[in-house]
């Protein structure tokens, strides 16, 4: 991706010298290349306050000034910033500070004296490369605003699934992966088996009467095969000899990426209401 030629002229700039003569020779130099948002300061203890204030694209450092050297700077910029990108291309007249200001976190170097051919090219470059890591940031940026606004939709038309699966069967079920039930409404637990406490589900049992037992096996089968199925009949037997009547459907839930993830499902009862009974004559 190559970017236009206007957005990398109007970066913006800061020159770090203690040397007057070099920070005019450097802001004529990109003044004459058609740069401009230069600036430049001779105060190497205020480059962290001017970045922060201006988030510079490049800032030309030198690394031999007294009172605090450039390495300092680097220092306290990486601290300023110690997850961000540090935009710095150091000046030096000492070739074996090359490698230690690289290490320092220097992205490339200038030497002294200037080579004026090398100077504009080698800033070029790197603001080329710099203003596209700034594009990337933002458009990972949107990504993420992207996808967690997709996320917030999903999320939402879950819940809604859910409420209107709520309001057209009498019960909702979830269960993971392993097979656990995470969200349970109604007498779901049972029909499907879910195994518990021996001596409660014996209550419960006792209680609510005996399920069958085929019915019940053919939905352990098809979530076992991680099949959807559609209007199982399922049935019970009450203590008080009755028969309830019931038909639950359920399908697997995967991720985008086709691993299996559990089931969901509903049930609604469909016993035959007691036949009413005309009232008596007088």
């Amino acid at each position: 991706m190559k970017l236009p030629e206007e957005e990398i002229l109007a970066a913006r700039i800061l020159i770090v010298d203690d040397q007057e003569a070099n920070v005019r020779l450097l802001q004529r130099l990109l003044g004459d290349a058609g740069y401009t948002g230069v600036s430049a300061t001779m105060d190497p203890a205020g480059v962290c306050a001017l970045h922060r204030d201006h988030d510079y694209d490049l800032i030309l450092l030198d690394l031999q000034m007294p009172g605090m050297d450039g390495f300092q700077v680097m220092a306290a910029l990486q601290t300023q910033n110690a997850a961000g990108y540090l935009p710095v291309l150091v000046l030096t007249a000492q070739p074996a500070h090359k490698l230690r200001a690289l290490q320092a976190g220097a992205k490339d170097f200038i030497s002294k004296p200037f080579d004026l051919l090398e100077v504009k090219t080698r800033i070029h470059n790197m603001l080329e490369v710099r203003l596209l890591y700034r594009r990337l940031e933002v458009h990972n940026l949107l990504l993420e605003q992207a996808v967690q606004e997709r996320t917030a939709q999903l999320r939402e038309s879950e819940a809604r699934y859910r409420r209107l699966t709520e309001l057209a069967s009498d019960w909702y079920w979830e269960e993971d992966e392993h097979g656990r039930f995470i969200r349970v409404s109604g007498p779901v637990s049972e029909m499907l088996g879910l195994q518990g406490d021996g001596a409660a589900d014996l209550a419960e049992e006792e209680r609510s009467g005996t399920w069958n037992e085929t019915e019940r096996a053919v939905i352990r089968a098809a979530i076992a095969a991680r099949e959807p199925f559609i209007d199982l009949p399922f049935s019970r037997v009450n203590a008080d000899g009755s028969r309830q009547q019931y038909r639950v459907s359920g399908e697997p839930i995967f991720t985008p990426a086709c691993r299996f993830i559990g089931y969901r499902g509903i049930g609604v009862e469909t016993t035959p209401s007691p036949p009413s009974h005309p009232a008596a004559e007088d």
